[in-house]
């Protein structure tokens, strides 16, 4: 399954994900006016792998690299809207019973991978590896649910829709051009949580250890073993695969030492170079038939840059191209004062909210041992008074409105303001304590809830440490959120050590931290794209929150429901957040998009990947 259909960690390999944000782009001009078929993309947070279907790689940066180089069945437009990719293949219901719903999915004729090894079906199949706890079980690869062992493919798939509706292995027609996936019952999301195609054959080639590029014949025979190797769940063979998918797609540098086995992708670019924490360059692939055709970039460089206060001096300049990220609100008046640029506002679906940690992080050796651990009162109590006191008011107030005036706080985890049925949630799901009155009363109730098991604590003592998780120093405004939230929450009794921290993303699971805040992005508009956030053993379940009720009510979203079923399912979920008090919003990021008349094709889309959805559109 493709994570990216979950959320994204601005986050992958199970469908309805959310994503980590932090990312700010930049489309640099060539240097050499003539050369305009170069787009350099510079992103906030420096590219850490090739597989972004890690719960330590699932970051914006790598997610996008990963778009650009795949392409699947389905991909999501600028309206939200999902658009099927014919040119790559099809999928349709062919069997809608009340336990038994099943979906073919056929790739065309004719589609290759950038070495020219023809896709089948068979390219569909690792989906199911990675997304089958029963399968990863079955092949004597571990058991996913266990969050104190990771299993050997250290995928975000397991524990999703198709982890749990699943049944059997995928079917495969005799032409070995479709697979047909079976299902308990009918899936309300089934367009999204269907296989995504992978390069089998340089994954069971890279097991084997060759270090290069192979024959034609040499593939398919590849091919063919890997085909063996799912079917007969050859324990042996699949631990060495996993053993590369884990970890050798881990790499920031990319050059002719580099093996091209790993580079191998059916999207319109193709990686052919990286530069450790600041650049990724690709270049047109050659054999791409595989989606909507190119309008005229050849080459895509992104280039990592953690400060985009930059960014309207060298439009000013022009350096650049187009601009879009989470900018200072001098930095969008300046953006907005540039002759020849424009300036596109509003909202996008990435919202930053703060994740209080209750148990042990999936996959850390050791154990969690803070003030927040466990459901008990005392541990209730103190992760209560530590949102009570958190200035989510103040933090829009002084940080988010100058950029976009009519900016709010985010109340619910489940739903955006102005979605449906959002009004209704917050009315009802007890988070209303967490913004009544004024922030001082709030945090002097919290200080209040403190005092109970601190007495002596104080604003001038504070007796609880918290060790706060956030992103790259160099990233101003996440400091600004920083120092705002240390301050409060030091006169409710809590002693905040929050230093910024460049590899953030993979930290997000370590028992080190208390808390976190980032943000989720959103990748689809599936109705469970947040089941993976809070279900006990959601891939995204980063703070390791376990709660059989939220269990039973995020299942519940997995069939078909009327908006107003929908809605008091999501009321359910989020009352349970509020009286758990493990997680709360805190703004939608604003979306500035700047660019120059010289770039066509840039559509900003609501939903990540944000800005590169349509890169075969760009042109100038």
């Amino acid at each position: 399954m493709k994570a990216k259909r979950l959320v994204r960690v601005v986050a992958s390999v199970a469908a309805g994900s959310l994503s980590i944000a932090g990312a700010s782009l930049l489309v640099v001009k060539p240097a050499d006016a003539a050369a305009r078929s170069t787009a350099v993309v510079v992103e906030s947070n420096s590219f850490t792998s090739l597989n972004q279907n890690m719960p330590d790689t699932n970051i914006t940066v790598n997610a996008d690299i990963a778009y650009v180089q795949g392409s699947g069945f389905n991909y999501y437009n600028d309206k939200a809207n999902l658009v099927t990719n014919t040119t790559f293949g099809s999928y349709k219901i062919v069997v809608n019973k009340p336990k038994d719903f099943e979906v073919q999915y056929t790739v065309a004729k004719g589609r290759v991978w950038s070495d020219g090894t023809p896709i089948t079906g068979v390219d569909l199949l690792l989906s199911h590896v990675l997304s089958s706890s029963k399968y990863s079980k079955a092949a004597g690869l571990g058991d996913p649910s266990n969050a104190d062992v990771t299993p050997a493919f250290a995928s975000l798939g397991y524990g999703g829709v198709y982890d749990t509706h699943s049944v059997g292995l995928p079917k495969l027609s005799a032409d070995q051009m479709s697979v047909t996936i079976k299902y308990d019952s009918f899936q309300p999301d089934w367009e999204i949580t269907g296989p995504g195609p992978s390069p089998v054959h340089a994954l069971e080639l890279l097991a084997q250890g060759k270090s290069g590029l192979q024959s034609a014949s040499a593939n398919l025979a590849a091919k063919a073993k890997f085909l063996k190797d799912f079917n007969s769940k050859n324990s042996s063979a699949l631990k060495a695969m996993a053993k590369v998918w884990t970890n050798s797609y881990n790499i920031k540098t990319i050059n002719g030492n580099t093996n091209k086995l790993l580079l191998i992708g059916n999207g319109p670019y193709q990686v052919t170079s990286a530069v450790a924490d600041q650049s990724v360059t690709l270049n047109l692939n050659p054999k791409y038939n595989s989606g909507p055709k190119t309008s005229g970039l050849k080459t895509l460089v992104f280039k990592f840059i953690g400060d985009g206060t930059a960014a309207s001096q060298a439009l000013a300049n022009h350096e650049i191209d187009v601009y879009q990220g989470q900018p200072t609100a001098d930095a969008v008046a300046a953006l907005r004062n540039i002759a020849g640029v424009r300036t596109v506002g509003g909202v996008n679906s990435c919202f930053e909210h703060i994740d209080l940690r209750s148990g042990d992080g999936q996959g850390e050796s050791d154990h969690y041992t803070g003030p927040f651990l466990g459901n008990d009162q005392k541990a209730k109590d103190l992760r209560t008074a530590f949102l009570l006191a958190f200035p989510r008011q103040r933090i829009v107030d002084t940080i988010i409105r100058p950029i976009n005036p009519s900016a709010t706080v985010v109340n619910s985890v489940f739903l955006l303001p102005g979605q449906s049925g959002y009004d209704k949630i917050i009315a009802n799901s007890g988070v209303k304590k967490f913004s009544v009155g004024t922030q001082a009363d709030r945090t002097a109730a919290a200080l209040a809830l403190v005092q109970k098991y601190y007495p002596k604590a104080s604003a001038d003592s504070p007796a609880v440490k918290i060790n706060l998780l956030w992103g790259k120093p160099s990233n101003t405004r996440r400091a600004s959120e920083a120092q705002l939230i240390i301050a409060e929450e030091a006169n409710a009794g809590f002693d905040v050590s929050a230093p910024g921290n460049a590899g953030w993303g993979g930290a997000l699971t370590s028992n080190a931290y208390d808390a976190a805040f980032f943000a989720w992005c959103p990748t689809s508009t599936s109705q469970t794209g947040t089941n993976a956030n809070f279900m006990s053993d959601g891939s995204n379940n980063f703070i390791g929150y376990n709660s059989s009720a939220m269990d039973s009510v995020l299942h519940g979203l997995e069939k078909k429901l009327s908006p107003a079923a929908l809605t008091a399912q999501y009321l359910k979920a989020d009352k349970l957040i509020v009286s758990d008090a493990v997680s709360l919003g805190i703004f939608q990021h604003p979306a500035v998009t700047s660019y120059t008349s010289t770039l066509k094709g840039l559509k900003p889309a609501p939903l990540s990947p944000n800005l590169v959805w349509n890169i075969w559109e760009w042109h100038f």
